[in-house]
């Protein structure tokens, strides 16, 4: 999900991303009219519309017709036939772009034919006239549109057809092969074997069986687990950690306090009570807790002494923790705020039906994503012959090559991303350093169950701080979140269904697995009880 605002803020129109100069230079010939001066809304001419335009670099795509694969003969090989089917598509792509530049481009137009500035210089027919051409014009485009359609459909059916035939002739040569092929002499057996035997094979994590319970090691961590905006002095935020059902309220003073979410009665789930006074009050019967845990109200019978269980609980930087170890809590609470200059534009918050160590894994890989975000933040991009991701020998954090994105994992679930959306996705791009704007992520994966994941995500910028003033624009900001984020849930959801049956999800590391692998072996270390944790200067 790392990158889901970058993509928002890429397909943003150019009103929105950058603020817009109103007026430009005064046209020619235009008079006084009461004493002040008549501006241009515009420049004069089409040509000087088509470079204001900024949708026209996000769909720049190369054209690929001189790129046409030449072919000599009457019948192609399936190397051939998979260049043609390869072509098919690129083309596809650049005349699915071209369709939708020019649709937003005649939107533009239509916008400034209607603008109330520029209509005072244009008489009815005038506009009509133009309006007229536009729709025309419109018309045509989507045409065009329809046209692309049928292409991309025919495009489809060649390569599943292609495809079809590839896996036909592969069964052909394998049958064909192990009917033909001679018995294995023992000597020459004991030869393969040992040949294969020579070669060192990486070794692996074994993640993989039931999910087990949780380590106590793995619960004397501050966790954050509520953004400080959804926790009003009148409401309940229930969550679930470590297998265990909690609540969080605001006591009589307004400070956060967190309890378990069950009634000591008659175990009634206590959110779904009401906070009456700085208490929790049980729907069932009435009785009233603090943030303490401390019953201080039993209507309609006589007052006993009865607790029950909460956790250390603080508000810091906009944020609520909790403490669910049985260690003493940690004196400091680390800082979560996005680094100075920018400014959060989201925070938004997911139940999720994964395991939370399969959803780190997830965040800390980015070679998977021009493979799976397809229809999102990668749409287009190449595949790199190397993806690296270059840290110090000690350390949870470093940066991507050759994406411009760093990344650091932070104990005990937390992962942070920088990224420089100069040149989203380009592969020879900029580093992060190098990019003038950037977006800043912090994901938290909060440990719900064992199947289950609470994500907390905050979104950050160091530009357009206007956008936080677009009415609805957190809206914006979820569905391409959730977009994104869906992309990644039914492939990790895959793997989990895998990992319970005796799969091992992490068999065969390779170099881009680097801050992943650190992740797992932290993980295993801190629950192993090892002293000094791997890559952390001193135990968290």
């Amino acid at each position: 999900m790392t990158t889901a605002a970058a993509a928002a803020l890429s397909l943003l129109p150019a009103s929105l991303r950058w603020p817009r100069t109103p007026f430009s230079s005064p046209k020619k010939g235009s008079g006084d009219r009461n004493g002040f001066k008549v501006f241009a809304v515009f420049s004069e001419g089409e040509g000087s519309f088509e470079k204001r335009s900024t949708w026209k670099a996000i769909f720049d795509v190369e054209d690929p017709r001189p790129r046409v694969p030449h072919t000599k003969g009457k019948f192609l090989d399936v190397h051939q036939a998979l260049q043609v089917a390869l072509f098919d598509i690129q083309y596809c792509d650049w005349r699915a772009r071209r369709d939708v530049l020019s649709i937003m481009l005649l939107h533009e137009k239509v916008v400034d034919v209607l603008n109330p500035l520029a209509r005072e210089f244009k008489s009815i027919s005038t506009m009509k006239t133009q309006l007229a051409g536009l729709q025309e014009e419109l018309a045509q485009a989507h045409n065009e549109v329809h046209i692309s359609e049928a292409r991309v459909a025919a495009a489809l059916d060649k390569l599943a057809h292609l495809e079809k035939l590839v896996n036909e002739r592969l069964i052909e040569d394998k049958s064909s092969t192990s009917s033909s092929s001679d018995p294995i002499s023992p000597s020459t057996s004991s030869t393969y074997i040992q040949t294969s035997e020579a070669k060192p094979r990486k070794r692996g994590l074994n993640v993989s069986g039931p999910v087990e319970s949780y380590h106590p090691n793995l619960k004397n961590f501050w966790y954050p687990v509520a953004f400080s905006s959804d926790l009003k002095d009148d409401t309940m935020v229930p969550i679930d950690c470590f297998d265990e059902p909690w609540v969080i309220f605001r006591g009589k003073n307004g400070e956060p306090g967190c309890v378990q979410n069950t009634c000591a009665h008659r175990a009634c789930p206590l959110h779904l009570g009401t906070v009456n006074e700085g208490r929790i009050q049980c729907p069932y019967h009435g009785w009233e807790y603090s943030t303490d845990g401390k019953c201080e109200k039993m209507p309609s019978t006589k007052m006993l002494n009865v607790r029950i269980r909460s956790l250390p609980c603080f508000e810091h930087e906009g944020m609520i923790w909790i403490w669910p170890g049985e260690a003493a809590p940690s004196a400091a609470i680390p800082s979560l705020k996005p680094p100075p200059g920018f400014e959060i534009h989201a925070e938004i918050v997911m139940e999720l039906p994964i395991e939370h160590g399969l959803l780190l894994d997830n965040l800390l890989d980015l070679a998977h994503a021009p493979f799976t975000h397809t229809s999102t933040f990668a749409k287009g991009w190449s595949v790199p012959s190397l993806v690296k991701f270059l840290t110090p020998a000690s350390g949870l954090e470093g940066y991507w090559d050759p994406y411009p994105i760093d990344m650091e994992f932070r104990p005990p679930c937390i992962v942070f991303s920088t990224i420089g959306i100069a040149k989203p996705g380009k592969l020879k791009g900029k580093t992060t350093r190098q990019c003038s704007t950037h977006l800043h992520q912090l994901h938290v994966c909060l440990p719900s169950s064992g199947q289950k994941t609470r994500l907390l995500y905050r979104m950050s910028l160091d530009f357009a701080p206007f956008l936080r003033n677009i009415p609805f624009m957190h809206l914006l900001w979820r569905h391409f979140a959730e977009k994104v984020l869906n992309e990644d849930l039914r492939l990790v959801i895959g793997q989990q269904e895998r990992m319970l049956n005796g799969v091992n999800v992490w068999n065969m590391p390779v170099s881009y697995d680097k801050l992943g692998l650190r992740y797992r072996q932290w993980r295993d270390a801190l629950e192993r009880g090892v002293k000094q944790l791997p890559f952390v200067k001193q135990n968290t």
